[in-house]
């Protein structure tokens, strides 16, 4: 699974600022003085936006293939690993009572896996993931 979203800028006319939209994730707008800014600052309002989502219960957004002149913003490998375990918890009708029960933790720890602003240990979501049948596959790539 590949968390990267296209994302649509648009530069104000006044060249000011620069708008950054994600469509795939209703609501994630955002700005920045310059492309590179709003690319940043747009990362960070996916994360906010996909939290909405799960806060609800609800299936997140996947990401669309891009169409020409959309930049690709990938999300942190942590979220993205959290994303993936949210999404076969709910494919497999997994609670987190349960994860917790086949991991043998407290459910305390499954909220904090799943929560994409906490700094879960990496063994941890490992263990979470594998219980599920998906491992991490790290992959480096030049920028």
């Amino acid at each position: 699974m590949h968390y990267a979203y296209p994302i649509d800028l648009t530069p104000e006319a006044d060249g000011s600022a620069v708008t950054a939209q994600a469509p795939d994730v209703p609501g994630v707008t955002t700005w920045g003085d310059d492309t590179a800014e709003a690319l940043r600052n747009v990362a960070d309002a996916l994360v906010a936006g996909i939290e909405v989502w799960i806060g609800h219960g609800e299936p997140i957004p996947m990401p669309s293939a891009p169409r020409p002149g959309q930049l690709m913003v990938d999300l942190p490998p942590l979220v993205a690993a959290k994303l993936a375990l949210y999404d076969a918890m709910r494919a497999q009708d997994i609670s987190k009572s349960e994860l917790a029960r086949r991991i043998g933790v407290d459910e305390s720890l499954v909220r904090r896996l799943l929560d994409l602003r906490h700094r879960s240990r990496l063994d941890q979501l490992e263990r979470a993931l594998d219980v599920v049948g998906l491992r991490i596959q790290l992959h480096i790539v030049a920028v």
